[in-house]
């Protein structure tokens, strides 16, 4: 029996002047993204059913069901609307597995989508990017097994776990750290069907390359880590987890642009500015 193959799924809002707060689901199955065919995408059902939050907004004309759109008609949203994050702590190589699975929780809304600033207050300090594959969950799970866990994953996407190293020195829970507006940028898609025992992951900072690592350098892998996160709660539709960081970091401040990568997916794109909740020049 062959796999099935990878297949793109994503939420995006129309770029016309009524769109201000419509979403809706598009999918795409060419293999070459950057081909024509990888920029044309069907309306599809949203992949969470019973999710209203993750609902696609009512047909109007040129976005119903089937209907194809391309690329330039429409903006990359983050591919869910998540109930709960999670990012994985210490979780790189044998060190990572020696230590007990331990997840921290990130604000659900913390999560921006590709394109969006990251936002840094005046006084965060020292902040580092974190380019990480991430788990969307596709259905409500509780309790999964090493044998079952796939079956919750809808698909894959890009995750930016942005991290504060100077508030996680002084809380140790890390919600300052991690928690903070726009701290959990996410995208442009997921997805499906994807190997993800070895895929490569980075960081381009400013135009630079940083040192890259591989998803088969986590210490805990994906099923062991939805299994461990069941284990205490239900997961939701939408939900994201980001797996953890094996590769390299720099420090990002105001002006920098920071694109995280990994093998399979693609490119998640996000400038880094000031924070526009306080005045900066004051």
């Amino acid at each position: 029996m062959t796999s099935p193959l990878p297949r793109r799924i994503a939420r995006v809002r129309p770029t016309s002047p009524q769109a201000t707060d419509e979403q809706f689901f598009v999918a795409n199955d060419a293999t070459e993204f950057d081909s024509f065919a990888g920029t044309q995408w069907t309306v599809v059902e949203s992949p969470f059913p019973g999710s209203r939050a993750n609902a696609n907004s009512p047909d109007r004309e040129g976005w119903e069901l089937g209907d194809v759109v391309s690329e330039d008609s429409f903006n990359f949203l983050a591919p869910s609307l998540p109930v709960n994050v999670f990012g994985m702590a210490h979780n790189t190589g044998q060190p990572g597995r020696d230590l007990p699975p331990q997840a921290f929780h990130k604000a659900a809304s913390s999560v921006i989508g590709p394109g969006e600033a990251i936002q840094l207050s005046s006084t965060v300090g020292y902040v580092d990017p974190e380019a990480e594959l991430t788990v969307v969950v596709g259905r409500a799970a509780r309790g999964l097994t090493l044998e079952t866990a796939r079956s919750a994953i809808l698909g894959y996407t890009i995750g930016n776990d942005v991290s504060a190293r100077d508030l996680q020195k002084t809380d140790e829970l890390w919600i300052s750290a991690k928690s903070q507006d726009t701290f959990t940028p996410v995208g442009p898609w997921m997805v499906t069907d994807l190997d993800d025992s070895n895929l490569e992951i980075g960081i381009i900072h400013n135009g630079h390359s940083l040192r890259t690592a591989s998803s088969a350098d986590l210490g805990w892998k994906v099923d062991e880590i939805m299994v461990y996160l069941t284990s205490f709660m239900t997961l939701r539709p939408g939900d994201l987890v980001l797996t953890g960081f094996p590769a390299e970091c720099a420090r990002i401040q105001p002006g920098d642009t920071v694109v995280c990568r990994v093998e399979g997916i693609g490119e998640l794109h996000n400038p880094v500015t000031g924070a526009s909740w306080e005045d900066l020049t004051a």
